[in-house]
C-alpha cells in the first residue's frame, strides 16, 4: 500500500483573514494528496517529451457546426466587436475574476477596441476550470469538462483564437453504466446520417436495456407540452424540481430513476428533487435541436495552459493586461454610491471607467458594499447558492480494460459521470497505467469529509463498475497515487424558481457590471454560459461608451480641479 500525505488548502494559514481563506475555497483548489513514499514516486515517473503535443490517440472529426442557427448567432456577436467603430479614447475597463466569464469579457473588450485589466485572486487561470501539475507533472483538474456541439459561443471562441485541433471529438454517443449488472454499459447512439431531432428519437428508441418500450411511450407523451409549447412552456416549468414535473406529466419514476438522476447529477451536481425542470428541458432541447448538440469533444490538455492562456495572449497582443495573484480586499464608493476602485489585499488600488465582477456569485456576495445589499438587482442574488462539488483524480497501477475513449456517466449513488483520461486527453495519455477522473457528486454531505474517506467510498463505486479489475480493497488495480480537489461552492445550485433571480450584466450602478454563467443568459451553469455572459457584459459597456466616457472625462476634471 502506498502511503499519501495530507497538504490541504483548507488547512493552510491565511494572511489576509477568513475572506481570503473563503474566497480561495470558493474558487476551486480545496485538497490534494501525494505519495510521500519515494519508492511510489520512482514507480510512476514516466519520461516526458518537451515541445508540442504528440497525436497519440485518433479522434473523430469536427463535426460541421458552422452552418448551424445558433453557430451563426454566436458569431455574428463576436463580429460585432470586431467591426464596432474604434473609441477616440478607449475605456479601461477593471475585472474581477479570471475564469471564463472574466476571460470572454475582457476578450471582446479588446477586440471592441478598449483596455481591460483583468485580475485574477489565485496563481492559476480558469476560475472553475483552473488545473494545477504536482510534483511528477502531472495535472489534476477542477472538474471533468466537456464541450459540446451545443455550445455554440464557446466553438466560436475556439476557431477565433485559432484553436478548433485542440478539441478532440468522440463518437456522438452517450454511454451509461448499468448498476444492475456490474461492469455493463448501455449506449444511446445517435446515427450521423439524420438529422436532428429523428437521430436522437432514434437512439432513445434503439436503446432496450434502460427503458421499456411502454416508459418510452409515456415518456414521449409526457414530453410534448414541451415540444408544442416551445420557449415559453420551458421558462413556465422554472417553479417545478424534475421530480415534481415526471409525476405531474404521468412519466414512471424508472425514467427518473433510469436517466435523470444522472443527467441531474451531470447537469448540476444535484438529484432531481432538487433540480429544477427548466434546466432539463433547456439541455433536452440543446441536445435534440441540434444535429451534432449532444456530440462531446475533451480538451487535449489542462485548460489553464490549452484555452486560457490562449485568450491572455489575445488580449495582451490587443493592449489588455492580466494579472494573477490580485486579491480584491473591498469594492469602494464614491459618495454618490458610484465605484470609485477596487482595493487590493496588498493595499493598493485600481481605478477604471467601468468595473466588472466576473467572480462565483458566492464571492460577489461576500464583497458587496452594505449600501448596495438593499437593492432589489443585488438582493434577489441571496438566492443563488454556490453548489459544493468534489472532483477526484485517481492513478492506477495498470490499464484499466473496462472503459471508453468517452464520457461515461456511472449511475452511482454517489458518482456523476467520469473517465478515464489517459485514453481521452492526448496530454494525459498513458499506453501503461489509467488515470481515472471521477465527479463525486451530490458533494454537501461529502464536503467536510476527509481525502482518504472520499477515496474509499469512490473505490467502493468502482468495484461495481470494475468488477474484474478494481476491488476497495486494492487486492486487484493498486493505487499510485490521488488527488482529490473540492469546490465548496461552484456554479449556483438551479433549484426551483431561482431564474427570476439571475441578474441582467448591466447593474443598476452606472459602471458596474456582471459576467458570470449565474447571469441572465440563455444556457445552462455552463462554459457556454459562462462565455455568453462575458460577451452579453461586453456588449453592455460598449454601449454604454458615451456615458462611461464622459462620466470619466468629469472624473477627470474634479481631480484637476481638487489638486
Amino acid at each position: 500500500m502506498v502511503v499519501f500525505g495530507n497538504v490541504s488548502a483548507a488547512n493552510l494559514p491565511y494572511q489576509n483573514g477568513f475572506l481570503e481563506a473563503l474566497s480561495s475555497e470558493l474558487m476551486g483548489h480545496s485538497s490534494f494528496r501525494i505519495p510521500i513514499s519515494s519508492q511510489a514516486l520512482k514507480t510512476r515517473t514516466r519520461p516526458r517529451t518537451a515541445g508540442p503535443l504528440q497525436v497519440v490517440c485518433v479522434d473523430i472529426p469536427r463535426p460541421e457546426l458552422e452552418n448551424t442557427v445558433n453557430f451563426l448567432e454566436a458569431a455574428s456577436l463576436s463580429a460585432s466587436f470586431r467591426s464596432a467603430p474604434r473609441p477616440a479614447k478607449p475605456l479601461k475597463v477593471v475585472i474581477a475574476g479570471a475564469g471564463l466569464a472574466g476571460l470572454s469579457t475582457a476578450k471582446y473588450l479588446a477586440d471592441a477596441g478598449h483596455q481591460p485589466l483583468l485580475l485574477e485572486a489565485r496563481d492559476v487561470l480558469g476560475g472553475k476550470i483552473a488545473a494545477w501539475k504536482d510534483e511528477d507533472g502531472d495535472w489534476y483538474e477542477t472538474g471533468l469538462h466537456i464541450f459540446f456541439g451545443a455550445y455554440p459561443n464557446v466553438q466560436n471562441l475556439f476557431g477565433e483564437l485559432g484553436i478548433n485541433d485542440r478539441l478532440q471529438w468522440k463518437e456522438h454517443s452517450m454511454i451509461f453504466a448499468m448498476p444492475s449488472k456490474p461492469g455493463e454499459f448501455s449506449r444511446f447512439d445517435f446515427p450521423d446520417i439524420l438529422p436532428a431531432p429523428l437521430n436522437g428519437i432514434w437512439a432513445i428508441l434503439r436503446n432496450n436495456e434502460m427503458l421499456t418500450w411502454p416508459e418510452k411511450i409515456k415518456f414521449a407523451i409526457g414530453l410534448l407540452p414541451a415540444m408544442v409549447g416551445g420557449q415559453a412552456y420551458v421558462e413556465a416549468q422554472d417553479g417545478l424540481s424534475v421530480e415534481e414535473w415526471m409525476r405531474k406529466q404521468a412519466i414512471p419514476d424508472r425514467v427518473t430513476d433510469e436517466v435523470f438522476i444522472a443527467m441531474s447529477k451531470a447537469l448540476n451536481f444535484i438529484n432531481p428533487d432538487e433540480l429544477s425542470m427548466q434546466c432539463i428541458l433547456i439541455a433536452l432541447n440543446r441536445f435534440l435541436q441540434e444535429k451534432h448538440g449532444s456530440k462531446m469533444a475533451f480538451l487535449d490538455g489542462n485548460p489553464p495552459e490549452r484555452l486560457c492562456m490562449p485568450i491572455v495572449e489575445h488580449i495582451r497582443s490587443l493592449g489588455g493586461e492580466v494579472r494573477l495573484n490580485s486579491r480584491i480586499r473591498k469594492i469602494e464608493l464614491e459618495d454618490d454610491g458610484t465605484v470609485k476602485n477596487f482595493l487590493l489585499t496588498d493595499g493598493t488600488t485600481i481605478q477604471g471607467d467601468a468595473y466588472v465582477f466576473a467572480t462565483p456569485v458566492d464571492i460577489l456576495k461576500l464583497l458587496l458594499p452594505d449600501s448596495w445589499k438593499e437593492i432589489p438587482y443585488f438582493k434577489r442574488l441571496e438566492k443563488l447558492v454556490g453548489v459544493p462539488v468534489i472532483n477526484v483524480h485517481i492513478w492506477f497501477d495498470r490499464k484499466l480494460k473496462n472503459t471508453y475513449d468517452h464520457l461515461l456517466f456511472s449511475r452511482s449513488n454517489l458518482l456523476s459521470v467520469y473517465a478515464d483520461m489517459s485514453l481521452t486527453c492526448k496530454e494525459y495519455y498513458d499506453p501503461n497505467r489509467s488515470m481515472l477522473e471521477l465527479v463525486f457528486a451530490p458533494a454537501e454531505e461529502w464536503i467536510s469529509r476527509t481525502d482518504s474517506d472520499i477515496i474509499d467510498a469512490t473505490m467502493k463505486e468502482l468495484e461495481k463498475l470494475f468488477p474484474d479489475e478494481i476491488a476497495a480493497d486494492q487486492s486487484k488495480a493498486k493505487i499510485l497515487k490521488y488527488h482529490v480537489v473540492k469546490t465548496p461552492r461552484s456554479v449556483y445550485k438551479t433549484i426551483p424558481d431561482c431564474e427570476p433571480c439571475r441578474p441582467l450584466q448591466r447593474s443598476p450602478i452606472q459602471g458596474f457590471y456582471l459576467a458570470g454563467d449565474y447571469t441572465k443568459q440563455k444556457y445552462l451553469a455552463s462554459m457556454e454560459g459562462a462565455v455568453l455572459s462575458g460577451k452579453f457584459c461586453s456588449q453592455s459597456i460598449v454601449q454604454d461608451y458615451e456615458i462611461l466616457a464622459a462620466s470619466g472625462r468629469r472624473n477627470l476634471s474634479e481631480t484637476a480641479v481638487s489638486t
